[in-house]
Parts: C-alpha cells; sequence; structure tokens
C-alpha cells in the first residue's frame, strides 16, 4: 500500500505551495542519490518524496489525491516514477532552483537521450467530453536540427573532444558537504564537440519548432482525465526516440446538465395540473433530446431515469444514464376564477379525506362499514 503523500512529507492536509516545496526540499537534500551513493533504501526515500511533491503541487493532481486518494489518480493516468534518473528528467528545472545548479538528465556518454515528454491542458466542452471530439492543437517543441541532422556539427566540421569535460560527457561541482556531477553544458554528455557548429541549432542537434498535432478526444472523458500520444513529445538527441505528449483535459461546466460519475443529471419544471394530470414532455438530452411521460400525480422532487442516455464509461463503452428530477412549479398572481376553482378543488379534497375518516372510525367502533351498516337499517 503506498503511503500518504501528506504523511511523507510530514505537512498538514491544508499546507501552502510554499510549506509543500520546502518539506520536498528538505527530504531532496537528506535522500538526494549523489549524498547516499549505493544506498537503495535512501534513494526509494527520494523516488516517494518527489511523488508527492509532483502531486502536491500540482493543483488539478491535488484535488483528485484528496477526493479519491491515489485510485483516483491511477485513473487519470498518473503512475509515479520509476526511479531516480526519471525524477530528474522531471525536476531538473527543480533541482536548480533548490541548488543552485542543473542536474540535466543524466545522460548517459554517447548513447541515445530520449526526448522529454510534453504536457498540453486541453479545455472542452460538456457535449465533446461525451459524445468524443476531434481536435487540433498547435504547440512548440524540440525538433531534431535538419541540417546538421541532430549532429551539432556545422557541414563539413570534424569532431573533437570536449574541452570543458575532457571527453567525460560530466563536470563535478561542490556544493557544501557533497560533490555532484552534472552534465557538461557544452558537449551535453556527448564527450566531444565539433570544431564548427551548426548555425541553425548552435551546436545543441534540436531546434524549437512550431507544430499542429491532431488529438483525438474519446467520449467519456471528465476533468482530470489524462489522454497519452505516443512519440508526439520532443524529438530525442543522437537517434533517441522521440518522448510523449500528455493531453490534460478540463471540461467546461454547462448551463443544462451536471455529470456524477457516467450519469447526467438535469431538472425539468412542469406546472401543477400537468403534475396532477399527468402529460408527456420534450426534455433536452446529448445529442439528442427524449420525450418523456409525467405520470399522474408526480411529485415535485421525483425523478426519471433514461436508462443509456448517460456518458459511456472510458474502459467498458457501456453508457450511464440520464436523470431527469421534475419541480413543480406553484402559480402565482392567480385571477379570481382560478382562485375559485382552487378553493372547490380544495372543498372536494376535504370532503374525500373527512368522508374516509369517518368510514374508518365507524368500521373500528362497529366492525362494520358504513355501507353494510346502510344495507341492515333498510
Amino acid at each position: 500500500m503506498k503511503r500518504d503523500y501528506y504523511e511523507i512529507l510530514s505537512v498538514e492536509r491544508t499546507a501552502t505551495h510554499e510549506e509543500i516545496k520546502k518539506a520536498y526540499r528538505k527530504l531532496a537534500l537528506k535522500y538526494h542519490p549523489d549524498r547516499n551513493p549505493g544506498d537503495k533504501e535512501a534513494e526509494e526515500k527520494f523516488k516517494e518524496a518527489a511523488e508527492a511533491y509532483e502531486v502536491l503541487s500540482d493543483t488539478e493532481k491535488r484535488r483528485l489525491y484528496d477526493m479519491h486518494g491515489h485510485a483516483g489518480l491511477e485513473g487519470a493516468g498518473f503512475q509515479g516514477f520509476r526511479g531516480a534518473d526519471d525524477i530528474f528528467s522531471s525536476f531538473s528545472d527543480l533541482f536548480e532552483d533548490f541548488f543552485g545548479f542543473s542536474t540535466g538528465h543524466r545522460a548517459r556518454r554517447g548513447g541515445p537521450e530520449p526526448g522529454s515528454d510534453l504536457r498540453y491542458d486541453m479545455t472542452i466542452s460538456f457535449e465533446e467530453a461525451v459524445l468524443g471530439a476531434e481536435k487540433e492543437i498547435e504547440l512548440v517543441r524540440l525538433e531534431t536540427c535538419e541540417p546538421c541532422n541532430g549532429t551539432g556539427g556545422a557541414e563539413g566540421s570534424q569532431p573533437i573532444v570536449c574541452p570543458t569535460c575532457n571527453g567525460a560527457g560530466q563536470v563535478i561541482r561542490t556544493e557544501g558537504f557533497f560533490r555532484v556531477s552534472s552534465v557538461c553544458p557544452r558537449c551535453s554528455g556527448e564527450g566531444q564537440t565539433f570544431t564548427e557548429q551548426c548555425r541553425k541549432c548552435g551546436g545543441q542537434g534540436r531546434v524549437q519548432q512550431r507544430k499542429r498535432v491532431r488529438v483525438h478526444i474519446p467520449a467519456g472523458v471528465d476533468t482530470g482525465s489524462r489522454l497519452r500520444l505516443r512519440d508526439e513529445g520532443e524529438a530525442g538527441r543522437r537517434g533517441g526516440p522521440r518522448g510523449d505528449l500528455y493531453i490534460v483535459v478540463h471540461v467546461e461546466p454547462h448551463e443544462f446538465f451536471q455529470r456524477r460519475g457516467n450519469n447526467i443529471i438535469s431538472s425539468e419544471t412542469i406546472s401543477m395540473t400537468e403534475a396532477a394530470l399527468g402529460c408527456t414532455i420534450k426534455v433536452p438530452g446529448i445529442p439528442d433530446e427524449h420525450e418523456i411521460e409525467i405520470k399522474p400525480g408526480t411529485q415535485n422532487g421525483d425523478a426519471i431515469t433514461i436508462q443509456g442516455a448517460g456518458c459511456p464509461d472510458l474502459r467498458s463503452g457501456r453508457s450511464g444514464d440520464q436523470v431527469i428530477f421534475i419541480n413543480v412549479r406553484i402559480p402565482s398572481g392567480l385571477t379570481d376564477r382560478q382562485k375559485e376553482l382552487l378553493r372547490e378543488f380544495e372543498e372536494i379534497e376535504k370532503e374525500k379525506k373527512e368522508g374516509g375518516f369517518f368510514k374508518k372510525l365507524f368500521k373500528k367502533a362497529t366492525g362494520h362499514s358504513s355501507e353494510h351498516a346502510g344495507h341492515e337499517a333498510s
């Protein structure tokens, strides 16, 4: 069983973002792998703290966790971290903020480096969430530089040993009481550079480009749903695989419908006479309207269910229901004639109640119904 994220960071559930960040910084310093070489337990605690921070520092993930715990995050596609390298890749900017230097991505010298994953927050309408949609988004991502084919060297230039790291691909810095290695800023971990760098990418092998990507939104997504588009992240280095693109969905509220699980909730207002006598009305649905029967004697707050008219389940594909709550409208501004008719109606109701009461009273006292007593008297 996973531990509670607030417990891991030793913060209250009402903790602010700064309090959470401060608590994580303390644990990250304590269990940093470079401070605890070969200590698997420290690395596990380092990973556990990073996962807690990843969730509690993100407003949407924290909301899901507070409402549904670890199961809510898993349902939204969050799987935590695989290891320390995965953490450094995700939090390189944060470590630079904490320690004053960049950890880079711990690239292994000479080997391919996978491209970074990207996140895109997409807002869709309530109808698009229920029915699904096709969207096109525009984003800026790193692509392999075409003139140098990702090598970083100008045409005709020769590779040389990097003079900054002497071919090691990493530089060592002393920060207080421990030493930390980071990717060489000049050769980006390759251990070599070129006599002349590519002008377009400045020797990086990749350039920022604006791209358009088509996204299929499956029917049934909800706020917090995360869609993974494989190989739509940033290009890798030295022939490394592309990263993935994660679409985080935010559903706009609807003026008429609400959603509870896979059920769609709505309400309809009918008149007092329609409730009493019964009628047939048309109600909005997604995508089409429905015709429903209001039975005689329907009460305020009664619910009518249309099976299968709700939202599809992302896993099973089975649709929920649409539940319509009935509001009975009490008339106001009555005319004299309407008041007269209502008083007459009320008198009839009183007679029905009183007649029924006296029949029950007579039967209880004599053991016979009033009709039977009248028959004997005749």
